[in-house]
């Protein structure tokens, strides 16, 4: 069957079209997506604008023509921190509904980390034995561990690459001391809850997900997207060590020269960097591997698995 996957992020809106079967992996048909920042559209209060709730209706109402001009046949929607997180969630969803007749679900994060772990361990296979995942999103990061398609760990942090840009890294380039003090931040919001996952024992495999992700290891000397998803792709962490210093002194528009670096993005490539760099120090982590499939990918695997069992 042909799948509409509306993934409404913090940072962008994507329309992922897959043709999906049992048994066998989603292949991507079509893409369309729009940088919505939802995130930067948040009032004092902490709730979406009214140009915030006009750009993601104008953008589901035209996701909706694509996905029925290729032929979809069902419309999975999920929302995630950006509105997860607002104080108007029910009104942002409300009217998007009101507005297309498509419902968005808003996806716990708890449910973010399980999906993008069962994603990860499709991809992977039951070879890599205990698995675990960390993504960065817009708005939060997701850990989750475990050695069956289920993990024992599922974890959210609110420590994604534009919420901290936001609230920490308005100088263009920040000081010292500010980045100082984010880097403090981050390895003691991680450190909190780290025990869980450390008291499974040392992962067989560790991976990452995420565009976030993806544009480290690119920058860390990762093969550029064009070589396909089944080249092997690396973040190692000393090499991601060394970089940290130079993102920091390089103004955004430079960043945005960098290779795997959008300019929609460059802005979030140093908060980023300095949570992977968190990430990997207090797990012990020499390298982190690059996972293609993420968050949208175990969406469609699990409605192809209820669509199974209900068959």
């Amino acid at each position: 069957m042909r799948l509409g996957v509306l993934d409404i992020g913090s940072n962008t809106g994507h329309l992922l079209v897959v043709d999906a079967h049992g048994g066998a992996a989603p292949m991507a048909a079509y893409s369309y997506k729009e940088p919505l920042r939802l995130a930067e559209h948040l009032d004092a209060d902490g709730a979406v604008t009214r140009a915030g709730i006009d750009a993601l209706t104008d953008f589901v109402s035209h996701a909706l023509k694509v996905a029925e001009d290729k032929g979809c046949e069902e419309i999975l929607g999920f929302a995630t921190s950006a509105v997860r997180d607002s104080e108007n969630t029910d009104a942002v969803l409300g009217h998007v509904k009101k507005r297309t007749g498509v419902d968005i679900g808003v996806l716990p994060g708890e449910d973010e980390a399980r999906l993008t772990f069962l994603a990860v361990r499709r991809w992977f296979g039951w070879s890599s034995g205990r698995l675990a995942v960390f993504d960065i999103g817009g708005g939060s990061l997701e850990i989750a561990a475990g050695s069956d398609e289920a993990p024992v760990v599922a974890q959210s942090l609110p420590l994604g690459a534009g919420r901290l840009t936001r609230e920490w890294l308005a100088e263009d380039p920040p000081s010292d001391e500010t980045v100082r003090e984010l880097r403090r931040k981050i390895r003691a919001d991680i450190a909190r809850d780290a025990g869980s996952l450390l008291r499974g024992g040392r992962p067989d495999h560790a991976v990452a997900t995420s565009k976030t992700f993806r544009s480290l290891a690119r920058v860390c000397g990762a093969a550029p997207s064009g070589e396909g998803l089944l080249v092997r792709r690396i973040l190692p962490a000393d090499v991601l060590a060394k970089t940290i210093p130079r993102l920091v002194s390089m103004p955004r528009d430079k960043k945005a020269e960098l290779p795997g670096v959008s300019n929609g993005r460059a802005h979030q490539l140093l908060a980023g960097a300095l949570v992977a760099d968190a990430v990997m120090d207090i797990f012990d982590l020499d390298e982190l591997e690059i996972c293609p499939w993420a968050l949208r990918e175990g969406v469609i695997l699990e409605r192809l698995d209820q669509i199974s069992i209900l068959g």
